[in-house]
């Protein structure tokens, strides 16, 4: 059976994830050769890598292209802001894993890191070929063949709703939202399979002001979600369980 993290017929072989003997090109130190030199910026650089990776991922292992999302995600997004996937997405919890592994690492350790790993995919990559033009060549986070691994859904502006405001911690917009008053700031995330609150997104992703904001609000903090979770049970952030904490012992 396929991997779910390959397109058909793919391999996870690591061939060409071995540096040949007495080629350090895989190591970040590599990123101040000549030919990082001729191509100008760290930025630019990224991007030919996550071109170029369109065409590797035959040699590349799940736990590499899992390596290679989670730096894509870091120089694109930032910080993981996202709550946990269920314990029932396999790949998305590999995935969001990896990501919230990175912690606060800068964009700029991220696409370096990135680099590297490509390099070490294809040491004789040379950032100087042009890569294949056209829609093929800059799609998702690397080329259209690992964008299809992790389809990342793109949510134009006057889509995003409120838990959406939540994931990314906009907190004017979440005023906006609960000031208009066409929002039941305890409806479920009818799109999300989890039954999740937008005060369990705020709650996993341990955005504090988001939290007091919505409990103001009228944000229940004992509703709980398709696996029984309260909104406190869903964080590791130790301010906002405390806030929820005693939301909830003032309201008892």
């Amino acid at each position: 059976m396929a991997s779910p993290f390959l397109p058909a017929g793919a391999t996870t072989g690591d061939s060409g994830g071995e540096l040949s003997s007495g080629d350090d090109s895989g190591d970040v130190e590599s990123l101040q050769s000549p030919e990082t030199e001729a191509s100008g910026s760290l930025a630019e650089l990224f991007e030919k890598a996550a071109a170029h990776l369109q065409g590797l991922v035959q040699v590349a292992s799940r736990e590499q292209l899992l390596y290679l999302y989670a730096r894509y995600k870091q120089v694109k997004v930032g910080n993981c802001n996202t709550p946990k996937p269920s314990f029932f997405d396999f790949e998305g919890k590999q995935k969001w894993e990896a990501w919230k592994a990175l912690g606060d690492s800068s964009p700029s350790q991220a696409m370096q890191e990135y680099i590297a790993e490509v390099k070490k995919l294809d040491p004789g990559w040379n950032p100087q070929s042009p890569e294949k033009k056209g829609k093929e060549a800059n799609t998702g986070f690397g080329g259209p063949v690992v964008s299809s691994l992790y389809h990342e859904e793109i949510i134009r502006e006057e889509d995003k709703n409120i838990f959406d405001y939540c994931r990314e911690n906009n907190i004017d917009h979440v005023t906006k939202v609960i000031k208009s008053k066409n929002v039941d700031v305890n409806m479920k995330d009818e799109e999300d399979n989890e039954g999740q609150t937008a005060l369990h997104y705020a709650a996993a992703c341990e955005f504090l002001d988001v939290v007091e904001l919505l409990l103001q609000a009228g944000a229940d903090p004992t509703l709980r979600d398709q696996d029984g979770c309260l909104p406190e049970e869903v964080t590791a952030c130790k301010a906002v369980s405390l806030a929820l904490q005693q939301h909830t012992t003032g309201k008892a």
